[in-house]
């Protein structure tokens, strides 16, 4: 081809769709990229107060948009009550049941029941069951995941619980404020 075609060929509509093609190729292999897969059981893990966490996808991941995780719930476990300032928390329950404390209400939520908890409103859960729950939980937006990181212990036994030291309480006493965290006494 010559000069003068190209420029022809650019300024057509032909030229324009080729060009909207090679654009949304470039966007298409770039959004590849960004593509996670987590085989089951293989995300970082941490244990918290009542609770195994395995996280799926971070904020860094998402570009700040959401976290998500899948949390393991042993027989009377889960975290005290808190507030969260700046998340909306969602859970779908997989397995299992969590009585969800909201306020003074409490809501028990099944094996295929969805929560969703606003920012600003004071909740917790617990197990009550007799055993394990499992439940997907994500934040919006992202961001909660560092404090996790930060206070939970790394789980090298996903399968059984250390007991809640006091280390990691005076470590979440300490990170909650920097992530928006109010922590209440327990119910």
């Amino acid at each position: 081809m010559t000069p003068q075609t190209v420029e022809v060929l650019d300024h057509s509509p032909v030229g324009a769709k080729l060009k909207d093609a090679q654009l949304r190729a470039t966007a298409n292999a770039a959004q590849r990229g960004l593509v996670r897969h987590v085989p089951a059981g293989t995300g970082p893990a941490y244990w918290g107060p009542g609770e195994l966490m395995t996280f799926l996808i971070t904020g860094k991941e998402t570009g700040g948009a959401f976290f998500l995780a899948e949390i393991s719930v042993p027989p009377g476990g889960g975290p005290p009550p808190h507030i969260h300032t700046r998340e909306d928390e969602s859970f779908q329950i997989i397995e299992g049941s969590l009585t969800v404390q909201v306020g003074g209400d409490k809501i028990t939520a099944s094996a295929g029941d969805f929560v969703y908890l606003p920012r600003g409103i004071a909740h917790g859960f617990r197990n009550s069951g007799d055993g394990y729950a499992k439940a997907l939980v994500l934040t919006t937006p992202a961001g909660l995941e560092g404090f996790f990181a930060e206070v939970f212990e790394p789980a090298a036994d996903h399968a059984t619980p250390p007991p809640v030291s006091r280390e990691l309480i005076a470590r979440a006493q300490v990170a909650a404020p920097r992530y928006g965290l109010e922590l209440l006494p327990p119910a």
